[in-house]
């Protein structure tokens, strides 16, 4: 009795002629192919294609990439091309105390020939890159 009703429900499922398992009728094929194995084999033509479509990209690309924008070069990469190159780190420490001044500017561009304060270079170095550097102002509070 459990074998005429079990055949009665499953209905094979082929692909290319060979039967690769069976499906319960009334079923979608989608809810049937639920097998790892069932979808490879459906899916087997797209597989085998990967490669050569994987050489057409790149062939693509390869004849696309003369006409794609270059990248800008800067003309200068470095930030610092001359102060204390010598030290790994440049680092200058001023006492806020020892400002008799009410107002100093400090260089932020390391351009200026008085560095660390500021004797206005980050103009010319904004005009040559499109920089848009300015110097540290320190002000003291009129009390």
């Amino acid at each position: 009795m459990s074998q005429g009703l079990l055949s009665s429900e499953l209905s094979p499922v082929s692909f290319r002629g060979k039967i690769l398992g069976f499906c319960r009728e009334g079923l979608g094929t989608g809810q049937c192919l639920s097998s790892p194995v069932l979808l490879i084999a459906l899916f087997s033509e797209w597989l085998r294609l990967l490669p050569f479509l994987g050489v057409l990209a790149l062939l693509g690309y390869l004849a696309v990439r003369p006409f794609l924008p270059k990248k800008k070069q800067q003309k200068d990469s470095l930030i610092n091309l001359k102060i204390q190159k010598e030290n790994p780190k440049v680092v200058n420490e001023i006492n806020i105390e020892d400002l008799c001044l009410t107002k100093a500017a400090y260089c932020r561009c390391w351009r200026s020939k008085t560095f660390p304060a500021c004797d206005g270079s980050h103009n010319k170095h904004n005009e040559l890159t499109g920089d848009n550097v300015g110097p540290l102002i320190l002000k003291k509070k009129e009390v």
